[in-house]
């Protein structure tokens, strides 16, 4: 057991009620999972706040309390600590309590709109690939070395991090890619995190929901560049319009990369089809399976990061070309009946003209592109008519259907999206709500040489539908639909 001032250790403390040299078996921010000899934090979180549940958790045998604001009646025996921020407070204790793992550790995050479980898992192959325990951190899994567990959120609670980093430092893991989400940086889940390099993919319109304002949504992504020790790197895209407002306060040794603009790290396309792109970096070329212009950003950003930390730049481009594309991003599947259907994670409006623009680049133009999308529930509402204008404008026919609809109804969702349809587009679409069907529907209008994107979910196996997961994977389901429709 540790003691709780040594938990306390860099936590900003307002005043103390109690022993702090108490002994406590470990940290909660749920008070239904509290027990005897536990630390309860209080935090105020979207759907509930945690001081409400103070009194519970002492019931329950908390030892101490961590709050912003006391309780009316403090309980003898119980150690009640006031601090400024309890998120804050959380993932500082949460780090103490697994003895700061990600000190032992060279951790990059990753963040930005589109693009970080790319450059994460991408990162992660590479440097299995120089022969290095490696962790990671994404959206899709998170990975202690060879040892795979499932991932919850894109970036977890604090407990949840540091306790991956720990279980590393036990497997000798020297490098480790983390996904950094912007509710993740606003709710201090990476506070006490010691990072050796931050990455800035791109910006674009997406969880306005939460954050409210695009301008807010862009200063979280800052802050954490703002964090940053001077020890560490800060590497932007260049060619986003806001790469540089993320350096703006950083202490850490800055770098660029770019495929238009001048930067330290520069790319150029020189082949980009189906079969993969051809890129120029710094004077080599090489052959990688990955696909798209944004692909060839992500790359450069993989690049970049490698040789930031210390791998040969030849090395690096040699690991380049073996790369695999990660699961739900931009994966097809050719039918035997010469159809091509394309998966893909996109689910902003950036992503969504960002596939579709990469698969009218590399189309003859004889052929149909016909695309399914959809858009979730419980999110940012904005963003559905933009998708809607971006698909209709971009694809030669359209089904909009339901993504995770979650507690909404999926037909008032595809209505959002119907309202950004240009009147001239109107004629390609088709609404249905059904996500199987739409899939099928797609399928039967394709011919020959027809290309099918289906955009949304990506690598998810299940549709989240009034509360609860049913199984639904977007690759599988085209799959077996392309059999049918072949006998």
């Amino acid at each position: 057991m540790k003691l709780l001032k040594d938990l306390l250790y860099k936590v900003s403390i307002e005043s103390v009620n109690g022993n702090t040299a108490v002994p406590v078996n470990t940290v909660h921010f749920d008070s239904r999972k509290v027990s005897l000899d536990d630390v309860f934090v209080a935090v105020r979180g979207t759907q509930a706040d945690g001081h409400q549940f103070m009194n519970k958790a002492v019931d329950q045998g908390a030892i101490a309390v961590v709050c912003e604001e006391l309780p009316e009646q403090l309980v003898n025996g119980v150690t009640y600590v006031r601090v400024a921020d309890s998120k804050a407070a959380l993932a500082i204790m949460a780090s103490n309590f697994f003895g700061n793992p990600s000190a032992n550790l060279k951790l990059v995050g990753v963040t930005g709109t589109n693009g970080k479980t790319t450059v994460t898992t991408l990162l992660y192959q590479l440097f299995r690939k120089a022969g290095y325990k490696v962790g990671l951190l994404s959206t899709v899994k998170v990975m202690v070395d060879l040892a795979e567990h499932p991932a919850t959120h894109t970036t977890p609670d604090p407990m949840a991090i540091n306790r991956y980093l720990s279980m590393m430092n036990e497997a000798g893991v020297e490098f480790a890619f983390m996904e950094v989400s912007s509710h993740g940086i606003h709710q201090k889940r990476t506070e006490g995190l010691q990072f050796r390099g931050g990455v800035f993919t791109n910006l674009s319109h997406d969880h306005l929901d939460y954050h409210k304002t695009f301008a807010e949504y862009r200063d979280v992504k800052k802050s954490f560049f703002d964090h940053l020790p001077k020890s560490a790197f800060a590497l932007t895209n260049k060619d986003d319009k806001n790469g540089a407002v993320m350096l703006q306060n950083t202490k850490a040794e800055i770098h660029g990369y770019a495929l238009r603009t001048v930067a330290d790290f520069k790319a150029q396309i020189l082949e980009n089809q189906l079969g993969g792109l051809l890129l120029k970096i710094e004077d080599h070329e090489v052959w990688t399976r990955l696909i798209g212009d944004f692909n060839a950003y992500n790359l450069l950003a993989v690049y970049a990061t490698a040789t930031l930390l210390g791998l040969e730049k030849i090395e690096v481009l040699k690991y380049l070309s073996e790369l695999e594309s990660v699961g739900g991003r931009f994966e097809y599947v050719e039918s035997s009946g010469g159809i091509t259907a394309i998966v893909d994670y996109a689910h902003t409006p950036d992503a969504l003209k960002n596939v579709l623009g990469t698969i009218n680049d590399i189309r003859t133009g004889n052929e149909n592109l016909i695309t399914v999308v959809g858009c979730g529930g419980d999110r940012d509402t904005t963003k559905r008519p933009v998708m809607g204008n971006i698909a209709t404008a971009l694809s030669d026919r359209v089904l909009f259907t339901s993504d995770n609809p979650r507690s909404e109804n999926p037909e008032e969702i595809i209505k959002d999206m119907e309202k950004g349809v240009e009147p001239q587009h109107t004629k390609k679409l088709l609404s249905i709500t059904d996500r199987r069907q739409a899939i099928r529907t797609a399928c039967q209008l394709a011919e020959r040489g027809d290309i099918i994107l289906i955009a949304g979910k990506g690598h998810e196996t299940y549709q989240e539908i009034k509360g609860k997961r049913y199984d639904f994977d977007d690759l599988q389901v085209v799959k077996e639909l392309l059999k049918e429709l072949e006998k």
